[in-house]
């Protein structure tokens, strides 16, 4: 009987593409003429490939080649949501001209990628229609890989309209509406799931951003304060941290039970010694933007995650000059 296949699922590029290279190679695998292969697995990408980094075009083409010659696949990230949003003409009466607000803090996020793409005009405008081919999730009968978060409910019913996993440009103006299905699925499931802060509270993040809002577990727990629940790089403040949910915010969180088949996600900029955050889901991404490491799963057949099969790369200051 032949084996069954293995897959690399690799985190958040992020425009790191030397460090890309360095963890494909320590993979074993090998370029046949000018694109990454390997002999005997193939890997998956989380998505968010683009913005901040220092070669971001490079990591495009490198992942795409990749894709094309079917050694990879992959799925869409919010930063590829936010793209397609922000070079988009919005619909006239929307109120906005384009359909992902060019305000201060958009603008900071994309500015890396514009750049890069500043004389590459033709090149950007292929990779944004590339982008409506990333589907939002994937799923085998062993594992499943989403940007942020495995919402089963809503993935059934985007499946139901949408049995490619893409979006399309209707989507994405239909997205931009508060309280919308197309909304509610892009948000879950590229950004994953968020509870606001009591009695109108702030915080600021390391990022310099105040939000409202704060990153929360998708995946089944016995949550009682919301220290339970946080899930993001930022802590809580001591005041808010020991505070106990109530009923109706416990009724709030979905969950992702322990007999599910593993699932891989990207997007929460992880730090430390990579490991499952729960002994059927892993996050694969470990800041590497940020000097932190490039991280991959090697996943054979297992049906519980092992802290041994992460692999990882440290990120070289002089690959992000």
């Amino acid at each position: 009987m032949s084996r069954v296949r293995g897959y690399d699922i690799i985190g958040d590029i992020h425009g790191c593409a030397l460090t890309l290279e360095r963890l494909l190679e320590q993979m074993g695998y090998s370029k046949r003429q000018g694109v990454y292969e390997h002999p005997s697995r193939t890997a998956i990408f989380v998505g968010d490939i683009i913005d901040r980094g220092p070669r971001i075009r490079e990591a495009l083409h490198l992942v795409r080649d990749m894709v094309d010659r079917g050694s990879a696949l992959i799925v869409m990230g919010n930063h590829e949501y936010n793209a397609l949003g922000y070079c988009t003409l919005a619909r006239p009466g929307s109120g906005r001209r384009h359909v992902r607000e060019h305000n201060e803090r958009h603008n900071r996020l994309i500015q890396a990628t514009l750049e890069q793409f500043e004389h590459y005009d033709n090149e950007w405008h292929e990779f944004l229609a590339w982008f409506y081919e990333l589907p939002l999730f994937l799923e085998t009968d062993r594992f499943r890989v989403v940007h942020a978060c495995w919402d089963e409910r809503l993935i059934r019913q985007f499946e139901q309209q949408h049995p490619s996993g893409c979006i399309d440009e209707d989507f994405l103006h239909a997205s931009m509406a508060p309280g919308s299905f197309a909304g509610r699925v892009m948000d879950r499931l590229l950004r994953g799931t968020a509870m606001k802060l009591p009695d109108g509270m702030t915080m600021t993040g390391r990022d310099g951003f105040q939000r409202q809002f704060f990153r929360t577990r998708f995946w089944g727990t016995d949550a009682q304060t919301y220290g339970d629940i946080v899930f993001q790089p930022d802590p809580l403040p001591e005041s808010i941290s020991g505070r106990p949910l109530s009923a109706a915010e416990r009724d709030q969180l979905i969950t992702y039970g322990p007999n599910e088949r593993p699932v891989f996600v990207g997007h929460y900029w992880l730090e430390g010694p990579p490991e499952p955050i729960a002994p059927n889901v892993a996050c694969l991404d470990y800041s590497a933007v940020k000097y932190g490491k490039l991280v991959a799963y090697r996943m054979d057949d297992e049906t519980r995650l092992d802290s041994q099969k992460f692999v990882w790369v440290d990120v070289n200051p002089s690959e992000q000059d």
